[in-house]
């Protein structure tokens, strides 16, 4: 695909942002769609170059639509702020992507998780794994495939990469920045919410964004509804990343606490945080690990940022290495 305008809905997030500055890069022009333009500016991180902000709201056809004119690509990577109202909000907001894409004629790239999948297909994922989901939260992913993979029947140009559990710089909603540390806060403790001896899969959301952009420069090899798989940073027994944060932190003795999964149960009815977390736990319990195999034959290789070197650039966008935090937390995919 040639080099041209696109338009990030949830550039404030963890992967619209660094979507957002990898097309940037590479000499795309990037226009934002955000509620408030002037503080999504002004979060922006310094020293780096900037999409045009733009006002509107995803759930707005019209918005979106309007911010789409010209644009060749639409990185959907919006969620409902603070997990509230999924199931209300979530189709809406991708119907609007749709519409606009539909009139433009650009494609869709939307960020993918590992919810889709049940117990069923665990432990080795592929693009094909069956779609059996067990919680809200999949069901939603796998209504969203389903409404593209329509859409696509209609012309409608859709890829979808996904990866496992987030993290990086800018990534605000996630297991690593709600879970493991906290955000603005010197280490310490890590909080571990997996079993013990259970390997996990995580993805550094910088490697996430150069895959996309790889792919997006192989629009000819790429089908009309379109899906891969990122290996990432595979964690075979769930130590690997205490041991990373670790060494990032110069903290060799730094302490690993367990999960208080029974404080997400009793809080759940009342704190939405809590309750999604806690229907998430699933896969937390057994090895879930999503296979590369399709990715690799067609890029050759998979960006691929070394463990240490990505856990300590998160952990000072975080806030946890004593630096202030350049950007907004927002919402990520």
């Amino acid at each position: 695909m040639e080099r041209g305008m696109a338009l990030v809905l949830g550039a404030t997030g963890g992967i619209g942002g660094e979507t957002a500055s990898a097309l940037l890069r590479r000499g795309w022009k990037v226009r934002a769609l955000a509620r408030d333009p002037a503080r999504a500016a002004a979060q922006w991180p310094a020293g780096t170059p900037r999409p045009e902000w733009v006002g509107g709201d995803a759930m707005d056809p019209a918005s979106v639509l309007a911010a789409a004119r010209g644009a060749a690509l639409i990185v959907h990577a919006v969620n409902p702020p603070g997990y509230r109202n999924w199931e209300t909000l979530v189709m809406p907001m991708l119907e609007s992507t749709i519409h606009a894409a539909e009139v433009t004629g650009a494609r869709i790239v939307l960020p993918g998780t590992v919810y889709n999948y049940g117990p069923d297909a665990f432990p080795d994922l592929v693009e094909s794994s069956p779609q059996y989901p067990v919680t809200r939260k999949g069901a939603i992913r796998v209504r969203m495939e389903q409404r593209l993979r329509e859409a696509a029947a209609h012309g409608v140009r859709t890829l979808v990469v996904r990866a496992g559990d987030f993290f990086g710089p800018r990534a605000g909603n996630n297991w690593f920045s709600q879970g493991l540390v906290k955000p603005g806060k010197p280490l310490a403790a890590i909080t571990d919410p997996g079993r013990r001896g259970v390997g996990h899969q995580w993805t550094y959301l910088p490697d996430m964004a150069e895959t996309i952009m790889r792919l997006v420069e192989r629009e000819h090899a790429l089908g009309v509804f379109d899906n891969f798989h990122m290996e990432g940073h595979w964690d075979p027994d769930g130590t690997r990343m205490h041991a990373a944060i670790r060494r990032a932190s110069g903290r060799p003795d730094l302490r690993v606490r367990r999960f208080p999964w029974w404080l997400a149960t009793l809080a759940s009815p009342f704190v939405p945080v809590f309750r999604e977390l806690r229907e998430m736990r699933y896969l937390w319990q057994r090895p879930v690990r999503l296979r590369n195999a399709r990715l690799v034959a067609l890029l050759g290789s998979e960006p691929h940022t070394p463990l240490d070197t990505a856990v300590a650039a998160t952990l000072e966008g975080l806030g946890c290495l004593g630096a202030p935090r350049q950007h907004g937390e927002g919402q990520a995919a």
